[in-house]
């Protein structure tokens, strides 16, 4: 039986007002396995009233952020006890084994929704004192309507790391997935119903973006927030909308994060954390370590531990709790990887296409600096090895990219760690490790990777309207 999912628009799932539907596709069987609305500008004005009428007349920006948090935690709730119906949405939506997501997709998810709960709660204002017979401080006003957009590589979770923390500081949401993986805002949509956040609170629509619900969302004047995760020139179309209307926004984007193992690494962990940072989720991560430099010491060890590791991964059927790589996640897609790999150049050392929209976790070395899939982000299970000799070579051919969301480094020198961090241009960097995160800390990047941070306080001032309030104190 095909399943069906519609927008959840002021409180009601329903479908498109011109009857219109389109197929999601599971990239494993490439067979359409449900139904979904589709919106556009029509369904994008609803979402908008909605969100707005909610705000400005409804409970939720008036709550404390106590009754808000107690409502989110039951959305929490909600969303683990869901956990086998939310992972298989995403599964069958974009081919990620259903065993990732329930172990990492899932628990995210509802840790986002209850952090930013508790952040809010807990976060604490400022007072400036005055000489004057003053007194000042500050407030955080929620902004009012958000538009959170959304990709397909970690539906729930990152629609979650967008939406969790517009809700708690008070804002009402239009959340438009990805159109490749629809099914886990609908579900999360009629969880955050169940739990009993107010109608218009969290709306979904479904759709396209040029033309669509997702422009009809970024040009509208009542929207006063955008957050974005996607690709760069999604994210500069975007900025362009929004300032038409000086809405602001956070932006998200792409990465071609590189990898540096130095000659005194833990080889046994860089071979480990390098093997997640490239092939998990198929590659399809934007942090991913697809640019792998070694010092030129350890270079053929570490290399043949790292693609003898990357042939033990499991190809195979994302259902099946043994797969490690399942496959890409549209057809689109996978001609997109598969046509930097038909490209001349380097030497693969494992790897290549196989059956259906795979991509097997693919190594390549003797790579010229300026060919395409070494400068441009693949999103896919592909990496390649490049030899270097000192530590600052290691650090200008991290940096020779328009990206800069994220780096790691492997060594067990404290002091090199420390220098070659903070000479890296990147977002984050981890240092023998990789994918580890504090919710409190910025998260965002440099160049083309994106526009602004986000991330404890960071979204509290992205969400918010921070007002200054001054007091006279004393008799006139």
């Amino acid at each position: 039986m095909t399943s069906t999912f519609g927008h959840v628009i002021d409180g009601e799932e329903r479908g498109a007002l011109a009857g219109l539907t389109f197929s999601t596709v599971d990239p494993w069987t490439r067979a359409p396995w449900a139904e979904v609305a589709l919106g556009g500008a029509a369904e994008a004005d609803l979402a908008v009233t909605a969100a707005r009428r909610a705000f400005d007349e409804g409970p939720w920006p008036r709550m404390g952020h106590g009754e808000r948090s107690v409502l989110l935690h039951r959305f929490a709730d909600l969303v683990e006890s869901h956990a086998d119906e939310l992972a298989l949405a995403d599964s069958r939506d974009m081919g990620k084994p259903v065993s990732a997501a329930t172990a990492m997709d899932v628990p995210r998810t509802a840790l986002n929704i209850r952090f930013f709960a508790d952040h809010a709660r807990l976060s604490t204002s400022e007072a400036y004192p005055m000489d004057s017979g003053h007194h000042a401080y500050a407030r955080f006003e929620p902004a009012g309507v958000v538009a959170a957009i959304a990709p397909w590589n970690f539906p729930m979770m990152l629609e979650s790391w967008k939406f969790a923390p517009a809700l708690a500081w008070g804002n009402t949401v239009v959340l438009k997935p990805a159109e490749d993986t629809p099914a886990s805002a609908t579900i999360m949509a009629r969880l955050a119903l169940e739990a009993g956040i107010p109608p218009g609170v969290f709306n979904v629509v479904h759709g396209y973006g040029p033309g669509s619900a997702g422009e009809a969302l970024t040009t509208d004047p009542r929207v006063d927030r955008i957050t974005f995760t996607g690709e760069s020139g999604t994210g500069r179309v975007i900025t362009a909308a929004a300032a038409r209307n000086l809405t602001p926004v956070s932006l998200e984007m792409g990465g071609k994060g590189a990898n540096l193992v130095f000659d005194d690494a833990d080889l046994d962990n860089a071979v480990a954390w390098s093997i997640q940072a490239i092939f998990s989720n198929a590659g399809q991560v934007c942090l991913a370590g697809s640019r792998l430099y070694v010092q030129r010491g350890v270079f053929e060890e570490f290399t043949a531990g790292f693609v003898a590791a990357a042939e033990k991964l499991v190809i195979g059927d994302p259902r099946d709790p043994a797969t490690d790589v399942g496959p890409l996640a549209s057809e689109e897609h996978w001609n997109k990887v598969r046509g930097y790999l038909e490209e001349p150049g380097g030497k693969v050392l494992t790897g290549g296409t196989g059956d259906g929209w795979v991509v097997r976790p693919t190594v390549l070395v003797d790579v010229a600096p300026d060919a395409r899939i070494q400068c441009e982000e693949v999103f896919g299970p592909v990496v390649t090895l490049t030899p270097f000799d000192s530590e600052e070579e290691a650090v200008r051919l991290a940096n020779a990219t328009r990206y800069g969301l994220n780096a790691m480094v492997f060594t067990e020198n404290l002091s090199r760690a420390h220098r070659v961090s903070a000479a890296l241009r990147a977002g984050t960097v981890w240092t023998n490790c990789f994918f580890i995160r504090d919710l409190r800390a910025p998260f965002g990047g440099f160049g083309d990777s994106g526009w602004g941070r986000e991330g404890g306080t960071f979204s509290r001032e992205f969400f918010t309207e921070p007002k200054a309030v001054i007091m006279a104190v004393q008799d006139r």
